[in-house]
């Protein structure tokens, strides 16, 4: 079981913020985040647009970095200058 907690502004559409999910066999960030469909898909083109930063085990990772059981997982918001990042893009 890997844990993805949600930082800053961040959460799903129902509020939750600390997610826990099987991961049987080691996977991607973007394959994680598809396999909790709708409540986290819309972070995958935050992650693309370098509006949310990922680590594992904190460490600064990508949605290809593979996690594995036991690894926690953080999603940050940012905008590199201090802000949340989650603004609509210019």
């Amino acid at each position: 079981m890997i844990t993805i907690s949600l930082m800053g502004q961040l959460q799903t559409a129902d509020g939750e913020r600390d997610l826990a999910c099987e991961v049987p066999s080691p996977m991607s960030i973007r394959q994680v985040i598809q396999r909790q469909g709708i409540q986290l898909r819309h972070l995958l083109q935050l992650i693309r647009e370098k509006k949310v930063l990922v680590t594992i085990n904190k460490k600064i990772a990508s949605e290809d970095s593979l996690v594995q059981d036991g690894d926690a997982v953080r999603l940050v918001g940012h905008d590199g200058m201090g802000g949340t990042g989650l603004g609509p893009s210019m």
